[in-house]
């Protein structure tokens, strides 16, 4: 039996959970490290969302209706959540592309000699991005307000709306896992974690109102958890513009529960899928 496959059925003694936790923070602690060893990747990843937020507040802004209103004020503070969740949902590429390129390297395999927990180098890679998403978006908070972006509730409530952008950003990365896992190139997977989100992103209320649909569109943008991110967001933050009129969907007329719900759905579903397909590529 090579020294590969003895490492890999040592099983270190302890409580498993624990374990898993202390395995996870470790791979998690190597990312950010590699993280913070190369910046570009957070200045490249706070480009395209304040492109999006200039465009749409300066271009768009003014002839767009939300609501009872076309000012751009309203426009702003309307669009903001859109683009809140846009750029957390965003990082799923990333997510995909540091696991293909660890794949491509050779790097998971060493992973795999180790007596670690199996799911523990898919949280810690999660979890790392995790981190860098909600530095991103504390960035990217900073830059909508100096464009005129408020918020008009509590400090309770505005910090719940981040918990949920940020809960859809960790859901969504482990859908970003598990194609990282299965393509070949860092290249595939970026391609393979974008070229789905950019429907799942607009047809949706982040950057009009559904209300303004065609019907079988506004039915999908309704039901779509991106949606329900976005529409709990802006209640959270009291975004909501003058006049608006939630749809009567249940996850419109819910959509901090509806949020919750579709994130929780994502990680248990996803987490289960990558950590399968890791074990199973492991064998």
């Amino acid at each position: 039996m090579s020294a590969v496959t003895d490492a890999v059925r040592i099983t270190p003694p302890g409580n498993p959970v624990v374990r898993s936790v202390r395995d996870s923070l470790v791979v998690a602690h190597r990312n950010l490290i590699r993280m913070s060893r190369i910046p570009e990747m957070l200045v490249f990843g706070l480009l395209q969302p304040i492109m999006f937020v200039v465009l749409f507040t300066y271009v768009f802004g003014g002839s767009i209706q939300v609501g009872s209103s076309s000012s751009t004020q309203a426009y702003r503070e309307f669009l903001m959540a859109g683009i809140f969740a846009q750029t957390v949902t965003f990082a799923t590429a990333g997510a995909g592309a540091g696991i293909a390129d660890d794949m491509h390297k050779g790097l998971i395999d060493r992973f795999r000699s180790l007596p670690m927990a199996r799911g523990a180098v898919l949280t810690g890679r999660t979890l790392a991005d995790l981190v860098q998403t909600a530095l991103t978006l504390f960035v990217l908070a900073g830059v909508a307000v100096l464009v005129g972006w408020r918020t008009h509730e509590n400090v309770g409530k505005v910090l719940a709306g981040f918990g949920l952008l940020l809960l859809l950003g960790y859901a969504f990365s482990w859908i970003g896992a598990l194609i990282g896992l299965s393509v070949r190139t860092p290249e595939a997977a970026t391609s393979g974690g974008l070229i789905w989100l950019f429907p799942l992103t607009f047809i949706s209320n982040a950057f009009v109102d559904a209300n303004q649909m065609p019907t079988f569109l506004r039915h999908i943008a309704e039901w779509n958890p991106f949606s329900a991110t976005v529409q709990a967001c802006r209640e959270l933050f009291g975004n909501l513009p003058p006049g608006f009129q939630a749809p009567d969907a249940w996850p419109m007329q819910h959509p901090v529960w509806a949020s919750l719900i579709w994130s929780v759905l994502i990680i248990a579903l996803f987490r289960t899928l990558a950590v399968r397909k890791y074990r199973s590529a492991a064998t």
